[in-house]
């Protein structure tokens, strides 16, 4: 007997279909897909959340001292002339970062061998690479999930049976985080 299903799909496909599903039900919340798909997708993005959950506040906050670029009014740099070459003319200024400790840092990168990386296009800046913006999904399981099911202890998803498709007559549901 398997210890996973097969979904009809060789191994590579499998895993980067079951890959992608987890990215869109972190990134969404919610997706639409067949019952079998769901119930794959359910184990992997609940132990991504439970790592989540038990590393949320193993960081440390340390201040640095970072370069911050001039800017005016418009919030262009300004720039200056050195040497016959223009410059960014930059300042230094105290920030406080959050460091993560070895353990969080491994469950991030544990994280990220799922993860696609997701970038989100903004639908008045459509076709211009320079609006768009990448989503750190790590930081949003950490940040947004964790807190929010800190007090539960499993069962962070739910599946919503809606019928059958009309094609093949696959059972279709809604995998959503609860």
């Amino acid at each position: 007997m398997a210890m996973y299903r097969k979904l009809g799909k060789k191994s590579d496909q499998r895993k980067a279909l079951l890959r992608n599903q987890v990215t869109q039900l972190i990134y969404h919340g919610k997706i639409k897909t067949t019952e079998a798909r769901a119930k794959e997708v359910r184990k992997i993005a609940e132990h991504l959340i439970t790592i989540a959950v038990k590393e949320k506040d193993n960081f440390e906050e340390v201040k640095v001292m970072a370069k911050v670029a001039d800017k005016d009014k418009d919030g262009k740099r300004i720039k200056e002339v050195v040497d016959g070459k223009k410059v960014t003319k930059y300042h230094e200024e105290e920030k406080t970062i959050k460091k993560d400790l070895p353990s969080r840092l491994h469950a991030r990168r544990e994280m990220l061998k799922v993860l696609y990386p997701v970038v989100e296009v903004p639908a008045e800046a459509a076709g211009k690479k320079r609006a768009t913006k990448k989503v750190d999904l790590t930081d949003k399981l950490f940040s947004e999930y964790a807190p929010k099911y800190a007090d539960r202890k499993g069962g962070y998803t739910r599946i919503v049976k809606i019928g059958q498709r009309k094609g093949d007559g696959a059972l279709e549901v809604i995998l959503e985080l609860v």
